[in-house]
């Protein structure tokens, strides 16, 4: 059907809302390409997109489509799937709660139980809830930290973790079937499942589940100084329960602790923007505060500030607080005989090398993934039963992490507990986390860990990304900078060149590319799985200085640009 024809037969549809129907007949000839040139598609963090009429669009048709294919999916792999159920939850987006009520009205109809939550809830509550009440499923309403016009789907597995993509086929298999969006009703089964509500006992059972996994909890906390804000999402609530109970001297950002879905007083909702971080340091240079938390909408990820040996204020990246945290974690445990030869530590390709130094250097095992956390949770669903492996922690560049496995996702509840006690720590022995993590790098080296990202917006900038990367796979460049590239690994065909011949790369095929230099720095490229946004990762190590690393990975970049446009 041609673009023209799915836009008229949207328009003119007769159960087509007021609301989308206005929006339909605004739409400019640009507009309409972009919200019909495709439907909207599962990415690295499920299915992710603008709020709006049209098939590349979050809407009550497109999010009602997801939800009978995934029912129809769970039921070809469980045959008691309708009476186990599945939880759903929620964030603070536009449409977040009518389209979870709608999820749990459509299972309902098909013969499903549905667990819901009373209001919005952390993502990795979701994936608690999931484990905890044995559904067969589970669904987060959320586009995490993407600005406020886009909302998403995430779909979860019986274990707490997203679908990985084997299942999302088998899901995908099932949706493929159904009639388009507007033709599509609801199937009904003889005896309708019922919409349970989650009890509020279960925010007590998460909130105990958090607070178990200090190691220090003896360290006075009532001297310690933190400025949190959720971002106006889901971490509000219980983050600021949690740092209440456990007696830190919090100073929320009150402006930013509405569950307000157009992200009313925050320049960004992503804790990997500056921007984010305005109001929370004019409040933490006011308190003299010792550490700055920002999670991101759905709590999934956390963002960390810190008060420097100067006095004033840094941002740490994704990978250099995770990187400390882990050596944080792993020293304590060190301490106390609690590594086990079996640990591991569960990690991404694009995630700093630091981290898999600091691993090596306690004697632990590293797992490397595909970027997307339910590579992590998958295997480590595995390995819990096969017992070959011990988590330890796992982590990627993108500020989520994971401590005790009990929760199948990142989860910044756990994230709160561990850097505000690892910041404390160290403030006990006179140490800011600047100096500790100078002391870390004086072991293994100085990582600078770069994203940058090239916008493409819309079908005509879906199509120039795809030429793009199309054009690197054809002519790989054979020198970044100044340094020759020695090997490339193309995620997609899953085939390492090198000079010691062609090898098979043993990660699951992804639209991913990466180049090893001489030197051992890597460059990496690979589409955004949330955002039309093509990632570029800089993985540079300096034995000399932070500043030089900075330097190298940023001449990568402008190197980078100039092979794109030839």
């Amino acid at each position: 059907m041609k673009i023209s024809e799915k836009y008229y037969s949207w328009l003119n549809h007769p159960e087509m809302p007021d609301y989308l129907k206005n929006e339909l007949k605004l739409m400019s000839k640009e507009d309409i390409e972009n919200a019909f040139f495709k439907d909207v598609e599962f990415g690295t963090a499920g299915m992710r997109g603008l709020l709006g009429a049209g098939t590349n669009r979050l809407n009550i048709f497109t999010v009602r489509r997801a939800t009978i294919g995934f029912a129809n999916y769970l039921s070809t792999i469980c045959k008691n799937a309708k009476k186990r159920g599945v939880a759903i939850a929620h964030d603070n987006r536009y449409m977040s709660r009518e389209f979870t009520m709608d999820i749990a009205n459509t299972l309902n109809k098909m013969g499903f139980d549905a667990y819901v939550f009373n209001s919005l809830r952390p993502t990795p509550q979701l994936s608690y809830a999931v484990r905890e009440l044995n559904c067969i499923g589970g669904i987060v309403i959320t586009a995490s930290h993407n600005p406020k016009e886009y909302n998403g789907y995430k779909v979860y597995d019986e274990d707490g973790c997203q679908l990985i993509p084997e299942k999302i086929d088998g899901l995908l298999e099932q949706i493929n079937k159904l009639p388009d969006f507007l033709n599509l009703k609801t199937p009904v089964c003889k005896k309708n499942g019922i919409t349970h509500e989650i009890p509020l006992s279960f925010d007590d059972k998460y909130i105990e589940a958090v607070k178990s996994i200090q190691i220090n909890n003896e360290l006075r906390k009532d001297d310690f100084k933190v400025v949190f804000s959720p971002q106006h999402g889901t971490g509000s609530m219980l983050g600021m329960r949690l740092l209440n109970e456990l007696g830190y001297a919090v100073y929320p950002v009150s402006s930013q602790l509405d569950p307000l879905p157009g992200f009313d007083n925050t320049k960004s909702p992503n804790p990997e923007d500056p921007a984010a971080y305005e109001q929370a340091l004019i409040i933490a240079e006011d308190v003299e505060a010792d550490l700055i938390v920002v999670t991101d909408p759905d709590a999934d990820r956390v963002g960390v500030g810190y008060r420097n040996r100067f006095g004033k204020y840094d941002l740490f990246t994704g990978n250099d607080s995770g990187a400390l945290l882990l050596d944080y974690l792993l020293s304590e445990r060190q301490k106390r005989g609690l590594l086990r030869k079996n640990s591991t530590l569960y990690t991404t390709i694009v995630t700093s090398k630091l981290g898999v130094d600091v691993a090596k250097s306690y004697g632990i095992n590293v797992k490397l993934f595909l970027t997307g956390f339910k590579f992590i949770g998958h295997e480590y669903s595995l390995d819990e039963v096969s017992g070959d492996a011990h988590f330890e922690f796992g982590y990627e560049e993108s500020y989520g992490c994971l401590i005790k496995p009990f929760v199948r996702d990142k989860d910044a509840l756990q994230a709160l507990v561990m850097y505000l006690e690892m910041a404390n720590y160290y403030k006990k022995k006179d140490m800011t986390l600047d100096q500790a993590y100078d002391v870390l790098c004086s072991k293994h080296g100085y990582y600078s860990d770069i994203t940058k990202s090239i916008t493409f917006e819309g079908a005509k900038g879906a199509l120039e990304m795809e030429e793009m990367l199309s054009k690197i796979r054809a002519t790989p460049p054979k020198k970044i900078a100044d340094q020759k590239v020695i090997a490339i690994e193309d995620y997609l065909t899953r085939i390492r060149q090198s000079i010691k011949g062609d090898e098979k790369i043993k990660l699951p095929q992804s639209d991913v590319i990466k180049f090893y230099l001489e030197n051992e720095n890597t460059v990496t490229i690979r589409p955004s799985g949330t955002e039309p946004k093509c990632k570029f990762y800089y993985g540079v190590k300096s034995l000399v200085s932070k500043e030089k690393a900075v330097k190298t990975a940023n001449e990568y970049h402008l190197s980078m640009l100039s092979i794109i446009d030839k």
